[in-house]
C-alpha cells in the first residue's frame, strides 16, 4: 500500500499537467442549410432554399453542406527520364574494288576476266611474222606438237608459241552490271541443274554477292 501510495504521488503532478493543457481547438462545422418543401393548392411540390409563399404548404428539412475535399498533396517531382547508353561506334573495313577485264578472242567473242590475263592459245610461228627454217636444219629432236600450256616451245625448230587475248579494264559502272548479269545467269542455270552442280552455283553465288556488297554499294 505504502508503494502504491508513493507511486500515485509521483504520477500526480504529470496528470495535473496533463489535465491544464487546452485541447485542441475542433474544425468549425459548416452551418447546415434548409430546404423547404413547398406545396400549392394544385398539389405540386417544389423544393426552395427560401420559405414558401403564402397559402402554401411548407416542410423544412436540414441539410449538410457540402464541404471541398481536402487538397491534394503536391505531386512529387517525376523523375529524370534514364537515357539509354549510347552504342559504341562500328568501324567496317571495305576492301578496295577488285577490276573486272573484258577480253576478246580472234573471232570477236567477248568473255570477263578477273586477272586481265586473257586465255592463252597456241599460234603458228608464220601468223606472227616469224620465218620457218628450212626441213632439212629443223632440230630433229623438235616437238611435233605443241606443248601443253605453261611449259616453252623452243624457237629454234619450232613451229608456234602460246599467246594470250587481248583485254582491256571495264569501269566500275559497266563492272558492276555485268557480276549482276552473271548472277542473273546462275539462278536461271539453278532450276535445270543436277545437285552436284546447285553446290558449285550456291557458293559461285555467294561470291558475287560478297563482291557486289563490297565493290558496287550492294545488291
Amino acid at each position: 500500500m505504502r508503494a502504491a501510495a508513493a507511486l500515485f504521488a509521483c504520477l500526480l503532478p504529470a496528470v495535473a499537467a496533463a489535465a491544464q493543457v487546452p485541447p485542441a481547438p475542433a474544425t468549425p462545422a459548416a452551418p447546415p442549410v434548409i430546404v423547404y418543401r413547398c406545396t400549392d393548392a394544385a398539389g405540386k411540390v417544389s423544393l426552395q432554399d427560401a420559405p414558401c409563399a403564402r397559402g402554401q404548404a411548407q416542410q423544412e428539412r436540414q441539410m449538410l453542406r457540402p464541404q471541398d475535399a481536402p487538397p491534394a498533396p503536391p505531386a512529387a517531382p517525376a523523375a529524370p527520364p534514364v537515357q539509354a547508353p549510347a552504342p559504341a561506334a562500328r568501324t567496317v573495313y571495305l576492301a578496295p574494288p577488285r577490276p573486272l577485264y573484258e577480253c576478246v578472242t580472234p573471232d570477236g567473242t567477248r568473255y570477263t576476266s578477273d586477272d586481265g590475263r586473257g586465255n592463252p592459245r597456241w599460234v603458228p610461228l608464220w601468223t606472227l611474222g616469224y620465218r620457218l627454217p628450212h626441213p632439212a636444219a629443223a632440230d630433229p629432236d623438235a616437238p611435233a606438237h605443241p606443248p601443253r600450256h605453261g611449259q616453252p616451245w623452243p624457237l629454234v625448230g619450232g613451229g608456234g608459241t602460246w599467246v594470250r587475248d587481248d583485254c582491256s579494264m571495264l569501269p566500275p559502272a559497266e563492272a558492276c552490271a555485268r557480276l549482276r548479269d552473271r548472277r542473273a545467269e546462275l539462278r536461271t542455270r539453278f532450276f535445270n541443274a543436277q545437285e552436284k552442280e546447285r553446290d558449285a552455283l550456291r557458293s559461285e553465288e555467294r561470291a558475287l554477292n560478297a563482291r557486289l556488297d563490297n565493290d558496287c554499294g550492294g545488291r
